[in-house]
């Protein structure tokens, strides 16, 4: 589709005989809030380094504002601005001085850098430690300054790759506050990938991923509507007789989650006082609640969002530590 400023056609990544990225495809409009959604180890670390031009993809088309990473990385890395999952800040400098070589690597004017600077580090609360070398920092204090070095420039398309891992609810909430509200003022496209449900639902689409592949690519709400109207969480004397009861009572997928067992119905008050009449003295707790997009990901993948396998890169380590090339 003409304008879209990313384009990603069958897309395949390999580390030897690891394939980490397999036949993925999707576009991204300009000015949208576009997720990738999947535990670690999906594919999303991957795919982001292929955008980034960090990695070369083995297969398949990638194209950022129009510019094909292959073939013209320095015209993407331009328009881009990228937040790693893994720290890279200089920590023998101060955190005002990382921003300032961050402005000249990308020719920004001094007097813009300069406002800039106060308003980035003011967002995230290190205004006041703006002198104070980045070594003598917290992890969530480095990870806050990596937010506002990602924005200084202005970036045409943000790359968040876990952006607020290791933060704290309320800077989390802080930084994703100030995103939203560049993305309206400045139409600043943000891709990010993530397994924070409540980070998702910021998403105008996401793309669901696992084990290297898109498995559903639509709005969070038209996601959870594929799903069902409500979900049914019981814990029960003997989960394993009463998984089947359940299923055969209401012809429903039931899956055992943290020694509980889920299932989803279209009207969860009603199915209640059922589960009392085929379950007596077998109950210890019924949860009725709605759709969340764990609901989604567990129904499309049987498994929970957080049910972690190693990420991308502890693949790539792993290959290359075998000695492999």
């Amino acid at each position: 589709m003409a304008g879209d400023v990313i384009q990603v056609e069958n897309l395949v990544k390999c580390f030897g005989s690891f394939t980490a990225v397999d036949g993925v495809s999707f576009r991204v409009r300009p000015g949208e809030v576009f997720g990738f959604l999947g535990p670690n180890g999906a594919g999303k670390t991957t795919t982001i380094s292929i955008l980034c031009t960090l990695l070369r993809p083995t297969r398949g088309l990638v194209r950022v504002n129009g510019f094909d990473v292959t073939d013209r990385p320095e015209k993407v890395r331009q328009s881009i601005g990228l937040i790693f999952q893994d720290p890279t800040l200089d920590t023998q400098l101060t955190a005002l001085e990382n921003l300032e070589f961050h402005a000249l690597i990308y020719n920004v004017p001094s007097t813009l850098a300069r406002q800039r600077e106060e308003v980035l580090l003011r967002m995230v609360g290190l205004w006041n430690r703006r002198n104070d070398l980045v070594r003598d920092f917290s992890g969530g204090m480095k990870r806050r300054l990596e937010i506002a070095r990602g924005m200084l420039h202005r970036p045409k398309i943000l790359f968040l790759d876990e952006p607020t891992l290791g933060l704290d609810p309320q800077t989390r909430q802080l930084i994703w506050d100030y995103l939203l509200d560049r993305h309206r003022q400045e139409g600043i496209t943000i891709f990010l990938t993530t397994h924070y449900l409540d980070e998702a639902e910021n998403c105008d689409r996401i793309a669901i991923i696992d084990h290297g592949r898109i498995i559903a690519l639509d709005t969070p709400a038209h996601l959870r509507e594929i799903v069902g109207d409500d979900v049914i969480l019981i814990q029960t004397r003997d989960n394993r007789r009463a998984a089947d009861v359940v299923r055969r009572r209401f012809e429903v997928q039931v899956t055992s989650v943290d020694g509980a067992l889920r299932f989803r119905v279209s009207h969860g008050d009603e199915v209640v006082p059922k589960l009392c009449e085929i379950l007596p003295n077998q109950l210890l707790s019924v949860h009725v609640t709605r759709l969340s997009l764990d609901d989604v990901f567990i129904s499309l993948t049987g498994r929970a969002i957080r049910e972690e396998a190693p990420s991308a890169g502890e693949e790539m380590r792993a290959w290359r530590g075998g000695g492999r090339s």
